[in-house]
C-alpha cells in the first residue's frame, strides 16, 4: 500500500465521471510512474467497485423511482432507454475490450493524447453544432436516440475518449440539456460498470482475495472522489457547457506531446 494506490483511486474517482477520460489518465499515469504489469491493470479494473458504489449511493432515489415506474406504474420507457444505451458498449466490451487492451496502439500515450485532443475540440465547439429537437430528460428520448447514444458510448473503449464524455456529447446532440445529458450518462453507466465489476469478481477472485487491503484503500479513495465528482459535474453543467473540459483535454494533450518530445514519456 503506497501513495500510488491512493493516487490511482483518486484519479479513477475524479475522471470516471468528469468527462476527461479515466482510462486515458490512468494510462498516462502508468507511463509516468512506470508500468507495474498485470497486477496494476487488475487493480485499475478493481477501482470500478468504488465508482459504481458512488453511483448507486448518489442515484439511489432515482433508482427507486425507476423501480416504482416499472413495477407499480408499468412505465418502462426510461428503463428501456437505459438498456438500449447500455447494450452496444456491453456487447462491444465483451467482444473487443480484452483485444483492445492487448493492442499496443490503443494503450499508447500517443493514441490517448490524440483522443483527448479531438474529443476536446468537439467539446469546445459542441454548442455550435446542430442538434435534434429538445428533450427534457432521458425518459423523453425516442428509442432511436437512446440507441444512438449507446453507439457513441462504444467509442469510449479507446482510452482517452471518455465514457461520460462520449455519452454527454451524444446526449446533447440528441436534444438533452447539459445537466440532463450528464444525469442520463451516469444512469446508463450503472449497468455497464456493474457488469465490469461482476466480470472481475468471477475471473480474478484470487487477485481480489490476495490484495484485498490495497483494493479496499484504492476503492475508498475512488468512492469519495467519485461522489464529489458526480455532484460537481451536475452542478457545473446546470449553468455551463462542456467547453472548459474540452480546453482542459486539449491542454493535457499538448503537455503530453511535450513530455513525449522531451523523452519523459515513452510512446
Amino acid at each position: 500500500m503506497d501513495i500510488q494506490t491512493i493516487a490511482l483511486g483518486i484519479v479513477q474517482g475524479l475522471t470516471e465521471f468528469v468527462p476527461v477520460s479515466s482510462s486515458g489518465h490512468l494510462v498516462l499515469m502508468e507511463s509516468l510512474f512506470g508500468d507495474g504489469g498485470e497486477n496494476v491493470h487488475l487493480f485499475i479494473e478493481a477501482l470500478n467497485f468504488g465508482t459504481v458504489l458512488a453511483l448507486l449511493i448518489f442515484f439511489r432515489h432515482k433508482i427507486l423511482q425507476i423501480c416504482r415506474q416499472v413495477f407499480h406504474e408499468h412505465n418502462y420507457v426510461l428503463l428501456r432507454n437505459i438498456v438500449l444505451t447500455s447494450l452496444p458498449v456491453g456487447i462491444a466490451g465483451l467482444l473487443f475490450s480484452h483485444a483492445i487492451s492487448q493492442v499496443p496502439f490503443f494503450v499508447s500515450p500517443i493514441t490517448v493524447t490524440a483522443a483527448l485532443f479531438f474529443v476536446g475540440v468537439i467539446m469546445v465547439i459542441l454548442e455550435k453544432l446542430p442538434k435534434l429537437t429538445a428533450r427534457s430528460s432521458g425518459e423523453k428520448l425516442s428509442w432511436k436516440r437512446a440507441l444512438g447514444i449507446g453507439f457513441a458510448q462504444t467509442l469510449a473503449l479507446v482510452p482517452g475518449v471518455s465514457r461520460s464524455g462520449s455519452t454527454i456529447i451524444a446526449g446533447r446532440l440528441a436534444g438533452l440539456k447539459p445537466k440532463q445529458a450528464a444525469e442520463y450518462s451516469f444512469l446508463v453507466s450503472i449497468p455497464v460498470m456493474l457488469g465490469l465489476s461482476a466480470k472481475l469478481v468471477v475471473s480474478d477472485t484470487q487477485y481480489l482475495i490476495n490484495n484485498w487491503s490495497v483494493v479496499l484503500v484504492g476503492n475508498v479513495a475512488a468512492f469519495i472522489t467519485g461522489i464529489l465528482a458526480i455532484q460537481f459535474l451536475l452542478d457545473f453543467l446546470s449553468k455551463h457547457s462542456l467547453k472548459v473540459f474540452g480546453v482542459y483535454r486539449i491542454f493535457v494533450a499538448v503537455v503530453v506531446i511535450l513530455l513525449i518530445v522531451l523523452g519523459v514519456i515513452q510512446y
